[in-house]
């Protein structure tokens, strides 16, 4: 199998493929490829949002005959930040106020994936070392036995007056609750996925059987809800981790003759999505003291006839419902041919619709400058921010607590003018 690695938004990579495989790739929309205009045979390939690994399987009829052959080739592609980084960006946008860092120790692995399975495994088998966590599940059956409470209207409507079997309602102490269902869902993830050390594949199939007792997931349902007590804390840094593994990027499609099968993350999402939580926990009031709202992706309109939708990525609202903030994270600067300000258009845009004489765009240091930018006209002021996500997670975080002051600084100003207006 031919192995890929590439390295997130690194220059392009000049590689010999066969045919099959070049259109396999670009087909899958993991990559961006594409076969070099003067070199038969060779194929340009680059990284653009995706971090993590997969495999891409291309059928392809051989010439003279009726079977088709498969070529299968496995693309890695590293992300700028480290491993331990991206996970403090994957675990806080989920849980702000539950993540710890130094609960995950990151074993020396240089790819995402091994790195992440081992990390579980470990993480696993020290939540199930003193045995399987127990609790009350709420069970409704029909049963010969009364046992708990008769469910009277079930009886009636089901067994139209005959005595047994009887439908009854009990809480069953049990090992098949929540968060032993999350562990077992997340290591049948892994263990799905190409790329797995064999060491760590051992290891998660002796987790996977500690728990063979518990219901499995359906796949493609959401995980069961629940919650951080003095009960179930050394389950939480697990628990945690498979939270990202089972809402993370795992990729599993069928193109027509291309199959793709890996772990994938989307780093504009992770980004935004931390960016928006970040700030969101800091932005508790309004500039007036009183208790505010803050909305991800709110819905707003352009036009009259609200056929143009806008979605900000984070509108900080007072008591009263009025904008004082307007917020759009992006990743990497979009500059499509023609439109190399394409951003500040859709944030001036945002302003002018919530009627706000500032907004603010929140880049990943490296891939845009920190600038302010004053509208002609308008008088429209867009701060352009650089969060440098090489720091430490504090400094990160303090990074984002700088531009909430900001932003507060403005909805302050907003006030005042709206006083001296009245």
């Amino acid at each position: 199998m031919t192995v890929i690695e590439l390295r997130e938004h690194a220059q392009p990579v000049e590689l010999r493929l066969d045919d099959a495989t070049g259109r396999a790739l670009a087909a899958s929309g993991i990559v961006k490829a594409s076969p070099d205009p003067f070199l038969p045979g060779i194929w340009r390939l680059s990284a653009d949002r995706f971090v993590g690994s997969a495999t891409v399987v291309a059928t392809a009829a051989t010439p003279g005959a009726t079977e088709h052959t498969a070529h299968a080739v496995t693309v890695r592609i590293v992300p700028k930040v480290s491993i331990s980084r991206l996970f403090f960006l994957l675990g806080y946008a989920l849980n702000p106020r539950g993540w710890r860092e130094d609960q995950i120790e990151l074993a020396e692995h240089p790819d995402l994936l091994p790195a992440l399975a081992h990390a579980f495994e470990r993480q696993a088998d020290r939540a199930l070392r003193q045995g399987l966590l127990q609790g009350y599940r709420r069970t409704e059956e029909s049963a010969w036995v009364v046992r708990g409470r008769l469910r009277e209207t079930e009886q009636l409507r089901r067994r139209f007056g005959a005595a047994l079997p009887v439908e009854i309602e009990y809480d069953e102490f049990t090992t098949d609750i929540p968060e032993n269902r999350i562990l077992r869902a997340a290591a049948n993830r892994l263990l799905r996925l190409p790329g797995v050390p064999a060491p760590v594949r051992r290891r998660l199939l002796h987790q996977r059987a500690r728990l063979l007792d518990t219901s499995p997931l359906v796949r493609g349902t959401q995980p069961p809800s629940w919650s951080p007590n003095r009960l179930n804390a050394r389950y939480v840094p697990a628990l945690r981790l498979a939270e990202i593994i089972l809402r993370g990027g795992s990729v599993e499609h069928d193109l027509g003759a291309v199959r793709v099968n890996g772990f994938l993350f989307d780093m504009a999402k992770i980004f935004e999505d931390f960016v928006t939580v970040a700030i969101r926990e800091q932005l508790t009031v309004d500039a007036a003291g009183s208790a505010g709202a803050v909305k991800l992706q709110a819905r707003h309109h352009l036009d009259e006839a609200d056929t143009v939708l806008l979605k900000p990525d984070l509108v900080w609202y007072d008591a009263a419902h009025r904008p004082l903030a307007v917020i759009d994270a992006k990743y990497k600067a979009e500059k499509p041919e023609g439109f190399p300000g394409a951003d500040l258009y859709q944030l001036l845009a945002y302003c002018t619709v919530l009627g706000l004489p500032e907004g603010h765009l929140v880049y990943a240091k490296g891939n845009a400058a920190h600038a302010d930018h004053v509208v002609r006209r308008a008088g429209i002021r867009i701060h352009q921010h650089a969060l440098d996500l090489q720091q430490p997670p504090d400094a990160i975080l303090a990074q984002l607590a700088s531009i909430a002051r900001h932003c507060e600084g403005s909805a302050g100003r907003l006030s005042e003018k709206s006083l001296v207006t009245s």
